[in-house]
């Protein structure tokens, strides 16, 4: 049954406000996500128009709201979708997790279709059980990857493994070591970068370097190959990180000046144009573009968490990011 419409009135201390503070304040078990998503959708009418998240409100409106105001809870739907199972037994999984494709659902989402082709899904229909201990919305997840990013996870199947297993994560007991395609040639053939990160204040899908208070974040890196091509120059790094912030290689390597290639939410170049001077080859395009970040975790080791084996596993540079490469330094 839909919800019946609420009804609330904005009063002269209100003048100046932007609507969606206003919602935010009389609103405080809803999220503001969700009201933002109320209001995108023709949800929230002002004095009987729909408004916009920015108007300014005056004092006396009379706002009406339809809808629910507490999103649905969401909760993972197995999905018959394929993976690349490295590894598998009783106790957890090791998949090669495809870039384009979300871990789990994020809390923000609240319809279906952003809750299809997530890796937890993916998950929930091939094996019989996961852990509970991360939640309905994402069982058996110990450890996460970006969306654009490719590469090896570790995945609990019972609540005991994920314990054990988040606990070697915490203690830096598990190895993650990563290839990542740059801009530029770094200065240093190898070195650690050990600035702070936290959330960007101006830009929120952001994370940062340069607001005190940060949390630690370790990385180190090497070269492993330099390129001069003719779209410029350009250099393959092997990266192993300590800690696991949100977006941690990403903006470490931006903040040296070296984003990586393809992710333009760290200033990375939209397309590779070829450089004043240079000549093409034959058959080699005036621009390049890749649709994700060159970015791939291709080998992990941990300790078993029943058995405190040592359990190694690698997967190369899938198709996509080898093509890149290769038309690249043509």
């Amino acid at each position: 049954m839909r919800e019946l419409p609420i009804l609330l009135a904005s009063s002269d201390i209100d003048a100046g406000r932007r609507l969606d503070q206003f919602l935010a304040g009389s609103l405080e078990e809803t999220s503001r996500s969700r009201i933002q998503q109320l209001i995108g959708a023709g949800e929230v009418r002002v004095n009987g128009q729909v408004a916009k998240a920015s108007l300014r409100l005056r004092g006396g409106e009379q706002i009406t709201i339809h809808g629910q105001v507490k999103a649905p809870p969401l909760r993972a739907i197995p999905e018959e979708i394929p993976l690349d199972v490295l590894y598998e037994d009783g106790d957890l999984a090791v998949v090669n997790k495809p870039a384009g494709m979300m871990v789990h659902a994020g809390a923000g989402a609240t319809d279906d279709a952003r809750n299809r082709g997530t890796l937890v899904n993916a998950l929930l229909h091939r094996f019989a059980s996961l852990s509970g201990t991360g939640g309905e919305l994402r069982p058996g997840i110990v450890h996460r990857l970006d969306r654009a990013t490719s590469g090896l996870m570790v995945v609990a199947k019972n609540d005991e493994a994920h314990r054990r297993l988040a606990q070697q994560f915490s203690g830096r007991e598990v190895h993650k070591t990563y290839i990542a395609l740059v801009q530029g040639w770094p200065k240093q053939e190898r070195g650690t970068i050990r600035s702070a990160i936290s959330r960007d204040a101006q830009r929120r899908t952001r994370m940062t370097t340069k607001r005190a208070r940060g949390r630690e974040a370790i990385t180190h890196y090497a070269v492993t190959r330099k390129l001069n091509t003719v779209y410029g120059k350009f250099a393959l790094l092997e990266l192993k990180i300590e800690t696991g912030r949100t977006h941690q290689i990403r903006v470490h390597l931006a903040s040296l000046g070296h984003p990586v290639v393809g992710d333009t939410l760290y200033g990375a170049a939209r397309e590779l144009r070829v450089a004043s001077g240079k000549t093409r080859q034959p058959g080699q395009p005036v621009t390049l573009t890749l649709d994700r970040n060159f970015l791939h975790s291709w080998a992990l080791e941990l300790r078993h968490p029943r058995t405190r084996e040592r359990l190694s596993f690698a997967r190369e540079l899938p198709q996509e990011l080898q093509g890149f490469l290769d038309r690249l330094n043509a």
